[in-house]
């Protein structure tokens, strides 16, 4: 079903060689469109430079920068541009792969593969009891293990959200829409205008601060949470001024195994220190097999590993 969005390139138009067949969503920097490789009839998903605040369309479909954003509009565009060329390398089977990217009206197009499923997002919405232990497990580490492609390719998401994780047949997961991707994240502030959706975002994307994997950690500890409890997190701008989280370990101890509920607890710490470094971190983690012999006083997994839990545990002796 197209969806009407204003600016919009219509229906039919020919960009390059690539026939648009109907706009299939937008956000605040981009429209995006299903299309038609007119070379081979494949179907690809084209992505539009076209940040609504700061551009608008022409009769004759080209792109004008609004006056008062003209720099900040040029700007953007060329970091859209550097990071489709970054984003082109990678070639893993749990991130979207970016077939083209050229510029074209006055701006830029990123081409990518077209795939046939659900976004993470349809599946929560229809398991309003939480999505099964099997299911989050099967769904997290191939994704994990894409992430891992790009943190190692010098680039963050910083936009990892139940709509941005593709399921294919089988719950193989595509972690998609990299409007938000950063290049070169080595003790990185973030700067210039940037995507980050409330909840999913940890303190240092809303502050400014420091970004690093931990910060991708945070949103998959979030989207891990929404797939239990079917919402997102308390946004970390209130968790900030009072901390309203109530860790998973508590709020969903009957329904999934302690190792899981400590992993979301993990990546959901306020402090960007106490999280995973990184995503083998994490992995390693969930991997580890669970201690047969419970301690006198139960304790959690990461205290028995020596870690901080992320409530105000401390470390272990």
């Amino acid at each position: 079903m197209a969806v009407k969005i204003e600016h919009a390139l219509p229906v039919g138009y020919l960009l390059l060689h690539y026939r648009i067949a109907k706009t299939i969503g937008s956000g605040g920097f981009s429209i995006v469109y299903l299309a038609y490789d007119i070379k081979n009839g494949r179907p690809v998903v084209i992505k539009e430079y076209l940040p609504s605040n700061q551009a608008t369309r022409l009769e004759d479909e080209t792109v004008e920068s609004l006056s008062e954003g003209s720099a900040t509009f040029h700007q953007g565009m060329k970091r859209f541009f550097d990071e489709a060329a970054a984003l082109a390398r990678i070639v893993h089977p749990n991130i979207v792969r970016v077939l083209d990217f050229f510029r074209e009206n006055n701006t830029v197009y990123l081409v990518m593969e077209h795939h046939r499923g659900k976004d993470l997002r349809w599946y929560i919405k229809r398991r309003a009891r939480g999505l099964s232990e099997k299911f989050i497990r099967t769904v997290f580490p191939p994704l994990l293990h894409g992430l891992r492609e790009l943190h190692n390719n010098n680039l963050l998401h910083l936009d990892i959200k139940p709509a941005n994780i593709f399921l294919r047949q089988g719950g193989n997961p595509l972690l998609l829409d990299f409007g938000a991707a950063r290049e070169s994240f080595v003790a990185g502030r973030a700067s210039g205008p940037h995507t980050m959706t409330l909840g999913f975002a940890p303190i240092e994307q809303h502050r400014r601060g420091y970004l690093g994997p931990w910060t991708d950690l945070y949103a998959i500890g979030a989207t891990m949470w929404a797939c239990m409890s079917g919402e997102a997190p308390p946004p970390a701008t209130e968790r900030a001024e009072e901390d309203t989280y109530k860790p998973a370990v508590r709020a969903f101890a009957r329904r999934y195994s302690p190792q899981l509920l400590e992993a979301v607890d993990w990546c959901l710490h306020m402090n960007q220190l106490e999280r995973p470094q990184k995503v083998d971190d994490l992995l390693d983690f969930m991997n580890q097999p669970r201690p047969e012999v419970e301690d006198e006083e139960p304790r959690g997994y990461l205290a028995r590993l020596g870690l901080r839990l992320p409530w105000g545990g401390k470390k272990s002796a």
